[in-house]
């Protein structure tokens, strides 16, 4: 089989990792990939924006199936484009990719089905936003309703900064937003759960926690995520009933009710409060950095999980996964998430051991003249498995050492409440 992978960072990397695993595939492209895709994917630089130039590179290289990485094509209708083009994609509608391009329709999905979330509004002007502001608790929840790349999210801890950020967000911040999601804040510990789904059924497809604060304990502004590790020690089996049954079957169901059945990875981001789960956010595509830790724990063939997808057929397939412990450490350009650092060469990695328990995603890099630079944000993945959490974060950072970058930061408390509360 061809396979085409879309997107250019450390999830699509991990992606194309797993599936070169399979003695199933001929050919693996990455569009446009980055410097690590580029060692094991052959890398087409394109617009994914642009579908008609998508189209043309599947169909040229007569690819059987299409996996999205972003969630911004898959927002934008890339799967029905290329199904009427009679090309496979794993990656929902663009009536279902609305459960992470409008968190306005994914609350009153909520709402309209009595799936457990926090108490919200939703405004497109700034008087009935304050109106709510006042009348709730602190700290509040500002969020953008459309895509912000991570960055769409402030907790804040005074009405006059929930005011200022709602402000800003109703003037047009980030383009994708005309409206304000105002919620409440809820105290617990965040999961990250995943399924994969077809038309007929889901499976589970892993458990992770992300870190999406800048700062070490959690602290600083909002990310696209700093590392993760999986599985989430928070999940046992009566909380994993209770996801399915509340949260995910109930959102399946409204689907398929509507017409628009969900169809490829769908990523529940969850807030657990006294082992009960609320659904903070729904994510159309796997998470980055979690993708990276799951690809290193599942023993099942990729291949075979999309096959079955693509098929409506995933009731016949049984998922298996590793049981020890991976981490993902990610090594950002210094000035992450503001202004950062940009194509600084990146030495040092060739020393780095890559078996299967240690692998560099990469995820902001290009290669040029075979050295390798940052184009800046988050850069790098490192990644490690081990039976003990303690150490797999332990020989991450043992390799972000030896790859010694002057222009690169990361967090070293990765999976601290984990480690902690053992």
């Amino acid at each position: 089989m061809n396979l085409a992978v879309i997107g250019s960072g450390g999830r699509e990397h991990a992606i194309c990792y797993k599936l070169k695993q399979s003695l199933k595939i001929k050919k693996l492209i990455c569009i446009p990939g980055n410097a690590g895709t580029e060692k094991i994917a052959e890398n087409i630089k394109e617009d994914i924006l642009n579908f008609e130039a998508i189209y043309k590179i599947v169909r040229d290289k007569k690819v059987d199936v299409v996996i999205v990485g972003p969630e911004q094509p898959l927002v934008n209708g890339l799967t029905d484009y290329l199904n009427s083009k009679k090309i496979k994609v794993l990656g929902p509608s663009k009536f279902a990719a609305q459960l992470e391009g409008s968190k306005a329709f994914m609350k009153n999905l909520c709402k309209k089905n009595n799936i457990p979330t926090a108490n919200f509004g939703v405004f497109e002007n700034l008087n009935d936003a304050k109106i709510f502001i006042e009348k709730n608790n602190i700290p509040i929840v500002v969020k953008a309703d459309g895509l912000a790349s991570g960055k769409g999210v402030s907790i804040c801890s005074s009405k006059e900064e929930a005011i200022k950020k709602t402000r800003e967000v109703l003037e047009g911040k980030f383009k994708s937003s005309k409206k304000v999601l105002l919620e409440e804040f809820l105290e617990g510990e965040e999961l990250s759960y995943f399924c994969i789904v077809d038309k007929n059924s889901y499976h589970f497809f892993g458990s992770a926690q992300d870190h999406k604060r800048v700062g070490e304990g959690d602290v600083g502004p909002n990310t696209g995520g700093m590392g993760a590790y999986s599985p989430a020690t928070l999940l046992t089996r009566k909380l994993e009933n209770k996801i399915k049954k509340k949260i995910i079957e109930p959102t399946l169901r409204a689907m398929k009710d509507s017409g628009h059945p969900y169809t490829g990875f769908l990523y529940a981001g969850l807030m657990i409060k006294k082992n009960e789960p609320y659904l903070i956010e729904y994510n159309i595509r796997m998470g980055d950095p979690e993708c990276q830790v799951l690809m290193m724990r599942l023993k099942t063939d990729l291949l075979d999980v999309i096959k079955y997808a693509v098929k409506n057929e995933l009731h016949n397939l049984k998922i298996e996964w590793s049981k020890k412990n991976c981490i993902t450490i990610v090594v950002c350009a210094k000035g992450y998430p503001s202004n950062y650092v940009k194509n600084s060469e990146i030495k040092n990695l060739i020393d780095i051991k890559s078996d299967e328990y240690n692998q560099i995603f990469h995820a902001g890099t290009y290669l040029k003249k075979n050295k390798i630079y940052s184009i800046g944000g988050r850069v790098l993945n490192v990644t490690s498995s081990s039976d003990s959490l303690v150490e797999a974060r332990n020989n991450s950072l043992k390799n972000i050492n030896k790859i010694n970058w002057k222009d690169g930061f990361f967090r070293k408390d990765i999976a601290w409440r984990a480690i902690d509360n053992k």
